[in-house]
């Protein structure tokens, strides 16, 4: 195994194991707990057709039993001693860790590279877990808030894996079986795509070496990913009928992705736009002078090679165009030159300010250290940040305005 020393950083350091597998680790030394686990570049996106679904069912199914553990022993593992074992699946990755009180990192390393290279997926567990990933799409189905959402990515990824869900259907989730899962792991789950992830009391030393033992030696080819850039395709403006008492709208446009130069300047906009705050321009339009949603917001959701920016509000039926107006008008606004420089410095404060805050959850800021090590090789520290966010001009902010002036919109209603 090698050190990386080169990258190494003020919160975090990496190493790669003799297999090649790649790990990223930040030292808590007053932390009493740890977190741990692998990020797998394996998402929706990898899915050939038929497989609709199966990157999310893998996931499922990874904790129904190995050759040396019964699926009894795997969800007992780590709850015995306090912990948690959890797991999800986007377009891109999967992700399997575990949190628990400090002091237990080689039980935790033990059961995660057992999961992540041994999954045998029983035919009885596979068909009992699937009752639950179909009650799992039918739950999905009756939240329009979440599911208009994926009806969006349907539309603007038309053409592309990742325009289907990532739970899949219910008829493609009915026809995976265990031995789906077994060549799922056997294409994927290879050491070249994977990271490690640490955060804890342990110094980075230790924990590089309890990596390798348990981790060191797996071996696994793999097939080469076949991921192509979605082509960008015409804003649309659909209607669909799901017989609700409110309209579900998002509004959005195609952004560059995680290697964009223009990122920050988009994470600034989305979230003056529409972000946590109150104050956000959406908010304090749609919201609070005229009472027309309950919840409105924007959001940019980046992938390796592309993004989206969406905004998102639900609202009375007889409301819809009322607010499809205001944020057009919002955006004009900005595109005319609302933002001067005393206002851009304000809201690079105020975003720095919720960085700074969400920096002290020390599961959420390992779960994204371990994707950008995962896709950047190293994680973009706050500093950094900082400094590419006080480097956004007015004219930036213009141009990102101008650049969302003709949105594709879809309601559901």
């Amino acid at each position: 195994m090698t050190r990386n020393t080169s990258l190494r950083h003020t919160e975090y350091e990496y190493a790669t194991l003799s297999n090649g597998m790649r790990l990223v680790a930040t030292c808590r030394p007053d932390a009493i707990a740890e977190h741990c686990g692998v990020i797998v570049m394996a998402g929706s996106r990898d899915e050939r057709p038929g497989e609709e679904g199966l990157a999310h069912f893998v996931e499922h199914t990874l904790f129904k039993g190995t050759p040396r553990r019964s699926a009894w022993h795997v969800l007992n593992r780590m709850e015995v001693i306090g912990g948690e074992l959890n797991a999800y699946t986007t377009k891109e990755e999967t992700v399997v860790y575990t949190s628990f009180p400090a002091g237990h990192l080689d039980r935790a390393f033990d059961l995660i590279s057992d999961l992540v290279v041994n999954s045998s997926f029983p035919t009885d567990e596979v068909e009992r877990e699937r009752g639950v990933v179909l009650e799992e799409i039918d739950s999905y189905l009756d939240t329009p808030s979440e599911a208009v959402f994926d009806d969006f990515d349907e539309l603007v990824y038309a053409g592309s894996p990742l325009a289907h869900n990532i739970l899949g259907s219910s008829e493609s989730v009915s026809r995976l079986t265990g031995a789906d899962c077994c060549r799922w792991l056997e294409r994927h789950y290879v050491p070249s795509r994977m990271v490690v992830f640490y955060s804890g009391p342990l110094g980075a030393d230790k924990v590089v070496r309890k990596a390798e033992s348990y981790f060191g030696a797996f071996t696994r080819e793999g097939e080469p990913l076949d991921r192509r850039f979605p082509t960008v395709l015409p804003a649309f403006d659909e209607v669909k009928s799901i017989d609700s008492n409110q309209a579900h709208v998002v509004l959005g446009a195609r952004i560059g992705g995680l290697d964009d130069s223009s990122r920050h300047v988009m994470a600034l906009f989305a979230n003056t736009l529409g972000g946590p705050s109150m104050n956000s321009l959406l908010n304090l339009e749609l919201r609070e002078r005229n009472g027309w949603v309950y919840m409105t917001d924007a959001s940019r959701t980046l992938l390796s090679d592309t993004g989206l920016l969406t905004i998102y509000f639900g609202c009375d039926k007889a409301n819809v165009g009322k607010c499809r107006r205001r944020v057009s008008n919002i955006i004009d606004k900005i595109a005319a030159g609302f933002y001067t420089e005393r206002r851009v410095s304000s809201a690079v404060r105020q975003y720095m300010g919720q960085l700074i805050m969400a920096s002290t959850a020390a599961e959420s800021t390992i779960l994204s250290a371990a994707r950008s090590t995962l896709y950047e090789g190293r994680v973009t520290t706050l500093d950094e940040i900082r400094r590419e966010l006080e480097s956004v001009t007015p004219a930036m902010m213009r141009e990102a305005a101008s650049s969302l002036q003709s949105l594709s919109c879809l309601v559901l209603e």
